[in-house]
Order: C-alpha cells, then sequence, then structure tokens
C-alpha cells in the first residue's frame, strides 16, 4: 500500500504524538504530506491523531499540534458522525475507501464546509491493520461556486418561465382583447409559474366607485366565492385599489379582516392572497387577484411580474373599450342615418305644415314659444293632425337642431321588446340577443327623442322612463353600467292621459313630468279653411311623384272635401289625394267622393246634401267629357273607376238624366 507514495517528494518534519509508535515508512509518508496542499492524517485503532500536516490542519481550523493525541470526534464535532463508520469499515474489512465527500460544520469553523476524502489502511508486517491514512481535499469553495451557479442558473431558468408567460399573456390579449373571455386561459398561464389556485379579475365602476366581479378561475373552489358580485371598498381588493399599489396579505390579515369576501376566500382555504391593481393615466381599471393554499406564496420578485401582467390587462381593458367605444359610435351612426334619412329636411321653420286658419297659427306661436327652452313638450291631438310635424318643428327651432332627432312609436312595437327598444340590450340579456342593441334612448344623446302614442306605455315600463326624465340615466337591458344621457323629449298622444291617470292606466307622477308644456294639435275639421291650402300641396306633391298633368279641381269636388268631417284628419286627406291622383287620368282631378261616406263604417258623420250635390256635379263633368258615353274603354264607368252598372244605379240615385249632363258647365281650376 505504502508503495504508492515511493515517489513522493518529501517535506519537511511534522510532529508526532509519540515518536515509537511511527513507523519509518509513515514517516516518510508524513514528511511527503507536509508541503502538500493535500490534508493528510494518520488515525490509530482509536481514532486518535498520530500525525497531520499543517493543510489539514487549517482545513479543521485548528493548528497542528492541537491535534495529536486527540480523537476525530474531539476535533471534528459532528462531522465524526459521518466519518467514524467509515474509519471502522476500513479497520475491520482492511479495504481503503476512496473520494467520500463529506460536509458539516466543524466546531473551529463557522461556516459549513466540504471535503472529498480517501481513507486506507496501514498494516504491519503480519498484515494487520494498525492505523489509517487520511487525504483530504477541501472543495467549499467549489461547492459554493456550484451552488452559486445552481441558483444563478434555477434564476435564470425561473426568469425565462416568467418571460415566456408574459409572451403567452401577450399573444393570448393580442388575439382577443375582451379580457374577461380570455381570463381563465391567463390564470392557467400564471399558474404555470406562481402555482396559485385562485385568480379573479374585478373591474371598477367610474359611477359608483365600486369593484365589481367580471372573470373568476378557481378549478378547485366550492364556488363560495362567486356568489359575490360587488366588492366593497374594505376588501382586500378595495383596499389594493384605493391605496394604488399591491398588497399581499396573510391569513392572520384576512382573518381580521371585515369583508365577506376575505371570509370567503378563507373558507375556500386560502392562505395568501395578492391584489394587483390595473392603473392607467384615464384613471383605474380593476383590481388582478391571486389567492394560494399556501403561506407566504407572494413575495416581492412575484409582485414585479404580477405589475407587468396587469399593465398588459389594462392595456387590453382600455383597448377593448375603445373598440367598443368606436363599433357603439359606428353603429350610432349607422341608427342614426336610418332614422335621418325619413327626415324631411325642408327650408324654413314651419315649411312642411300647410295651413293659415288662427288656430293653427296660434299652435305655431306656442312652437316657437317653448323651442328655445329644453322643457319636455306633450303633443295632443287626434290622429293624423300631425304631431309629429310639430316635434320636428320644435326640434329645428331649438338648440340642439344640429343633434340627432330619434323617434319612436311606443304602440308599433310589441311591449316585450318596448324596453329593449327604448334602452338597449347587451348581448345575452335574453333569448335572441345575440348582439348587443344601442337603445333610442341612448341614440337621442345630446338631441331630442320623440316617444309617439306614449299614452301606450305598459305600467312596468313607465318607472324606468321616469327615472330617464328625472336623473338623465339608465341601464341596458342585461347590464349593470349606468349610462348618462342628456336628452329633451318630446311625447305625444291622441290618448286622454288625465283620464287615463284616473283609470290607473298611466301614472300620474310621469303625467306630470310630460305634461310640462301641452300643445294641443286642432283637428281639420277645425279648421276647415286649410282645407283648399292642403289639397293642392298634396296634388302637386303627388302629381310630380306620378308624373300626372293635374290642373283642376273642380269647384263642387272642393266643396265636398270642405264639407267631409274627417275622422282621419290631414293623414286621411293626404292619403285621398294621392289615390285621387291615381284615378286621375287627365288634367282634372278626380276624387271617389262615392268612398268618403262608407270610409268610417257605422260612424255617423254630420255631412249636408253638398256631398251628394258634388258627387252629381262630378259625375255629369265626366259624362259631358265622355259625350254622354257611359261604357266602353274611353266611357265615363272607366274613367270613374265605376262598374258601368254600378255608375247607372248612381246616376238613378242622383237623378241624372241626358238633359242634365248635355249642357257643359265651367269647372274650378
Amino acid at each position: 500500500m505504502l508503495n504508492e507514495f515511493v515517489f513522493l517528494r518529501a517535506g519537511d518534519a511534522i510532529p508526532f504524538a509519540d515518536a515509537p509508535e511511527i513507523s519509518e515508512p509513515e514517516k516518510m509518508l508524513s514528511s511527503y504530506f507536509e508541503g502538500s496542499t493535500l490534508g493528510f492524517c494518520i488515525l490509530d485503532s482509536g481514532l486518535r491523531y498520530l500525525t497531520v500536516n499543517n493543510a489539514l490542519a487549517q482545513m479543521n481550523g485548528r493548528p497542528a499540534p492541537e491535534h495529536l493525541g486527540k480523537t476525530v470526534r474531539e476535533i471534528l464535532g459532528e462531522v465524526a458522525d459521518q466519518l467514524e463508520p467509515v474509519f471502522q469499515q476500513v479497520f475491520s474489512m482492511g479495504e481503503p475507501v476512496l473520494d467520500l465527500e463529506v460536509s458539516g460544520h466543524i466546531s473551529a469553523r463557522r461556516e459549513t464546509g466540504y471535503w472529498v476524502g480517501s481513507y486506507f489502511p496501514i498494516k504491519d508486517s503480519a498484515g494487520a491493520v494498525r492505523s489509517i491514512g487520511a487525504i483530504v481535499l477541501e472543495v467549499t469553495q467549489q461547492k459554493r461556486m456550484e451552488v452559486t451557479l445552481n441558483h444563478l442558473d434555477q434564476r435564470a431558468r425561473n426568469q425565462m418561465d416568467r418571460l415566456q408567460m408574459m409572451l403567452d399573456i401577450g399573444n393570448i390579449l393580442s388575439s382577443n382583447w375582451d379580457v374577461q373571455q380570455v381570463f381563465p386561459q391567463i390564470s392557467a398561464r400564471i399558474r404555470r409559474v406562481l402555482r396559485q389556485e385562485y385568480a379573479g379579475l374585478s373591474l371598477h365602476d367610474a359611477n359608483t366607485g365600486l369593484l365589481v366581479r367580471q372573470s373568476e378561475d378557481f378549478p378547485l373552489g366550492r364556488g363560495l366565492t362567486s356568489h359575490i358580485q360587488v366588492l366593497a371598498n374594505d376588501s382586500p381588493s378595495g383596499r389594493s385599489l384605493e391605496q394604488g399599489s399591491p398588497v399581499i396579505l396573510s391569513k392572520e390579515q384576512m382573518q381580521s379582516s371585515q369583508s365577506e369576501i376575505a371570509q370567503r376566500y378563507l373558507d375556500e382555504g386560502l392562505q395568501s392572497l395578492c391584489c394587483v391593481p390595473m392603473l392607467r393615466p384615464k384613471g383605474p381599471l380593476g383590481v388582478l387577484v391571486l389567492g394560494s393554499t399556501r403561506q407566504n406564496a407572494f413575495d416581492a420578485d412575484d409582485l414585479g411580474l404580477l405589475n407587468q401582467v396587469a399593465i398588459q390587462l389594462g392595456i387590453a381593458l382600455e383597448n377593448n373599450r375603445t373598440a367598443e367605444e368606436i363599433d357603439a359610435l359606428k353603429r350610432r351612426l349607422n341608427e342614426e342615418r336610418k332614422y335621418l334619412q325619413g327626415e324631411i329636411r325642408s327650408e324654413g321653420q314651419f315649411a312642411e305644415i300647410i295651413g293659415e286658419s288662427p288656430i293653427l297659427k296660434q299652435v305655431l306661436d306656442q312652437v316657437a314659444t317653448v323651442a328655445a327652452s329644453e322643457a319636455t313638450v306633450l303633443i295632443l291631438g287626434e290622429t293624423g293632425t300631425g304631431k309629429e310635424l310639430i316635434a320636428h318643428a320644435i326640434h329645428r327651432m331649438s338648440r340642439r337642431k344640429n343633434s340627432p332627432f330619434i323617434k319612436l312609436n311606443c304602440a308599433a312595437i310589441p311591449t316585450g321588446l318596448l324596453e329593449s327598444e327604448l334602452f338597449g340590450h347587451e348581448k345575452g340579456a335574453f333569448t335572441g340577443a345575440v348582439v348587443q342593441k344601442i337603445g333610442r334612448l341612448e341614440l337621442a344623446d345630446g338631441g331630442t327623442l320623440f316617444l309617439d302614442e306614449i299614452g301606450e306605455i305598459p305600467l312596468e315600463l313607465q318607472p324606468k322612463l321616469l327615472r330617464v326624465l328625472q336623473d338623465q340615466e339608465f341601464e341596458r337591458l342585461g347590464s349593470t353600467r349606468t349610462i348618462r344621457v342628456h336628452i329633451r323629449l318630446i311625447a305625444a298622444t291622441n290618448r286622454d292621459l288625465a283620464r287615463s291617470v284616473a283609470d290607473h292606466q298611466f301614472r300620474n307622477d310621469l303625467f306630470y313630468r310630460l305634461n310640462v308644456f301641452p300643445i294641443h294639435l286642432p283637428a281639420l275639421r277645425e279648421r276647415r279653411e286649410d282645407i283648399p291650402l292642403l289639397v293642392r300641396f298634396f296634388v302637386r306633391k303627388f302629381a310630380r311623384r306620378m308624373d300626372r298633368p293635374i290642373e283642376r279641381i273642380p269647384k263642387e269636388t272642393m266643396a265636398a272635401l270642405k264639407a267631409w268631417y274627417w275622422p282621419g284628419n290631414v293623414r286621411e286627406l293626404e292619403n285621398l289625394m294621392e289615390r285621387s291622383v291615381i284615378l286621375s287620368p287627365g288634367r282634372t282631378l278626380h276624387v271617389p267622393l262615392s268612398e268618403m261616406s262608407s270610409s268610417v263604417p257605422g260612424a255617423v258623420i254630420p255631412l249636408d246634401d253638398s256631398l251628394n250635390t258634388a258627387e252629381r256635379e262630378h259625375i255629369m263633368r265626366v259624362l259631358r267629357e265622355t259625350g254622354g258615353l257611359i261604357s266602353g274603354p274611353n266611357g265615363a264607368a272607366r274613367r270613374l273607376g265605376l262598374k258601368r252598372t254600378t255608375l247607372q244605379s248612381k246616376m238613378q240615385r242622383l237623378r241624372i238624366t241626358r238633359q242634365d249632363y248635355s249642357n257643359p258647365k265651367h269647372d274650378e281650376k
């Protein structure tokens, strides 16, 4: 065994515990290692040091003379627990143990050390193992370097994982800005790095100042937190948003919180919580919350990472809101264009309102008076009296004339859809709501909303309309976000709202809100002097549209029109003139006067004999124009749009004979 050291260089003498116990070969061996950087010692059967070189003495933190005669345990302390069994093995087996790594804390040194040693038996001439030689290399610095490198490598791996996580989140958000929709994917990606069990996203409502839960990812949760949709200001998320900085809470801190959501977190088994606010230059957007069942699960490094995640989420939320606003503006512009395309664009304040009667002028004076104010106007009158034209005139004369004029006929829309049409709805608010819809109230923001037939609004919808009139705010169906608008309301009805209030069919408080400035439109029969003007206006309008050269309106026809009761008012007159133009092939207007008496079945019409007289004169004129020809392509029946037998029956009833139409009479042009 000692022959392995024959060629080793001899060193200086070293101290011996008992010179007679050291053989010559052992002395040579000790002398060789005295000048070496390797530690060397010889131990007797009692594991006491017989010799030790300076290198090993320095490793053990004591001078070499202090080792001699002392046991391994006395010098090395707890490290002896690892070495003594090895030494006993060498004594008993007589075989060396090579490259054994040992680490521990030696009592004479402050820090933990690391050594690699080889232990071999030293035998006498009889072959018995009488002592052990140990060659030791200290690798403490190398181990520390290795630990440092491993730590740096682990940190580099962690940083790579975090950078990859940020890249993945960026890719997710770039493909879809709807944070609520992709939040579970984002939470799953964060979980690979931070190992959280819970993730939640709450957005700040600027109107109420509260946090509203938008999304939650808790695969192992029992659902104890999901029913809390609004988070109070004293909740962990609320505190984080108020402070404008991240908050890390331990189990004890959550227990001391008085908020309901903190108790729900504890009931779910969470012991660590991290709340990171999403702050943008325009204001706070919300809070990202992570929870873990481990104590002290989040540290300062995690806050830096989560701040970056919160910034990405905030940018995506802003982009999504901007995109929604742009889409909403596009939809609103399209809706406004549809509405505005149907508006009459005439010059002058009352260009499309025809009439010169005193009662009509009184109404127009009222319109001019109220238009400049912001007061709510209630237009009352029978159907067909022109309530929408008056509403248009009020809008054009107001300060809102360059803003939208949005109209809604409350009687033309089914009751179940009226609320959606008025207030709008969110996607998924009810069956069939496949897209978001902007209501008429929102479209009219900054302008005028005209609600025709407002007396038909159901009772359950009236309080919501009252709130809009009082507070100028509302919520879309399926949404908790309050929308503020600035509108002027003009309402119209042909019903007696006061009677409806008395019959409990209309709310009295809403009626008072609407009845700020009532305008009563007169029926056409109350302004008969305007009928000739209206007749000529409609005849020119439809004749131009149909390319008909109508130049004459018979005097008796005009008299009959003025004498008619007009239950449908101006609308009825307009429709009759359109039909008359269609039935007039020549230059003279032929009005089917016979249809007027039957246009209101069962109605008692206060009409004198002038109608029959006008009809008789009209038939006689046509007969004169046809030379008395009744049937055939050029006959009077064809020109009057009647059957031959019907015309003959009318002639008998009106007592028209050949002598009556053989003498021509002059017509009114």
